[in-house]
């Protein structure tokens, strides 16, 4: 068992923790350690998210999402473009499927501009220079700024970095399993002391703060994303992305069409309540917290209307039927044949506040004495990580 020593112990070797390391080394830190409990890097949130880089569009003006999410997107570009990574940069469309749908369009409008987003409207001709698959009604928004880049192959760069500069160092298969004391970390490689310690424990998160006091109020329902894949050899039109407009009072965006840097395309992913936190399969992955997932979930079916539509109508969408409908929906034409069941499935690691029983729908960050907790990691987590880092960086390490 191996006992050591760090100035700042990052807990948590996803897309966060690294980027949080990297903006340290910069600011001239040194002895940086990085505890993940996987053997390797990209086994959850990080490397299972479709790549896509968003632009600001659907989060509300003035909250962490909205004011992390642009500058993330542009230097997540950049970081890529420096380093030879792949970035696909052909924008994104969002159509509306019903006219009553057109205020809600309005309304993502109306947020894009006040975060600063390039957006435009685009009628159905315009439309389908960009998408020519895209179908909608009336108009549609196209966003300039979305992307998509290679998660994993970004996780590899950054590793790469870190290391390079011998002041930072990766334990993998280390998991934190409590505290030690005082400024000492408990862990399955043995104790690890620290000045600082910056928990980026992704769905973990909340039982990591609670080891040291924090994240009592919170619970954590993880919901499941399941993708479709266009067949190799088949031919399906996407450019770029093709999203609905979505329901901005809960933090999903549908089922959707986008192109990965590799040139696949991708439909999904749904948003099923799990039985755990990385419940990839039908039922592997539930772990022992399961039952206690499963009275969280029958409280909040009972006391939250909207946490009781997605409980009731996402499950449905393990069937092909109800999957394709929401797909059939986005496009001129679509034929399920031409896609098959994804390897790549992802975990949404979703806090609810239980006191209002709400959804929480930004970035939280929280501290206590010498440690940074970065809570409800979820989507644009991988898009703001870079600029998140910065903020982060800024207020507790300066």
């Amino acid at each position: 068992m191996v006992t050591g020593q760090a100035n700042v112990l990052i807990v948590g070797g996803g897309i966060v923790g690294l980027a949080l390391a990297r903006e340290l080394l910069a600011r001239g830190h040194e002895n940086i350690a990085i505890v993940e409990k996987e053997p390797e890097l990209g086994r959850h949130a990080s490397g299972r998210n479709s790549g896509v880089l968003h632009a600001g569009i659907y989060y509300a003006p003035d909250s962490l999402k909205a004011r992390s999410c642009l500058r993330g997107n542009f230097l997540m570009k950049e970081y890529c473009k420096e380093r030879g990574l792949p970035v696909l940069e052909k924008g994104k469309v969002i159509v509306a499927r019903a006219e009553d749908e057109l205020p809600a369009l309005d309304e993502l409008h109306r947020r894009a501009l006040a975060n600063g987003a390039k957006v435009d409207f685009l009628d159905e001709k315009e439309l389908e220079e960009v998408e020519p698959s895209a179908r909608t009604v009336g108009r549609a928004l196209f966003s300039h700024y979305t992307a998509a880049v290679d998660p994993k192959l970004v996780l590899q760069s950054l590793r790469a970095d870190l290391e390079a500069t011998g002041r930072a160092r990766l334990l993998v298969g280390c998991e934190m399993v409590g505290r030690a004391g005082p400024g000492r970390a408990s862990t399955t490689q043995g104790d690890i002391a620290y000045r600082r310690l910056v928990n980026a424990a992704g769905a973990h998160c909340d039982r990591v703060a609670r080891h040291f006091g924090l994240a009592r109020d919170y619970r954590l329902i993880p919901f499941k994303g399941i993708y479709r894949k266009l067949r190799k050899g088949a031919s399906f039109p996407v450019n770029g992305n093709i999203y609905p407009v979505p329901d901005v009072r809960n933090p999903f965006l549908g089922v959707h069409f986008s192109r990965s840097v590799q040139g696949d395309v991708y439909l999904g992913p749904t948003a099923i309540p799990a039985l755990g936190r990385e419940n990839y399969g039908l039922l592997s992955g539930t772990d022992a917290g399961g039952l206690g997932i499963l009275a969280t979930d029958a409280v909040l079916f009972f006391s939250n209307p909207r946490f009781r539509e997605v409980a009731l109508v996402e499950p449905r969408k393990y069937l092909a039927t109800f999957f394709n409908r929401d797909a059939r929906r986005l496009v001129k034409s679509f034929d399920p044949d031409l896609f098959e069941r994804a390897q790549k499935v992802g975990i949404r690691p979703q806090l609810v506040n239980w006191k209002t029983k709400e959804l929480v729908m930004d970035f939280l960050v929280e501290a206590k004495d010498e440690t940074v907790h970065v809570l409800n990691p979820i989507s644009p987590a991988f898009t703001s990580s870079m600029d998140l880092a910065r903020t982060i960086a800024d207020a507790h390490f300066s």
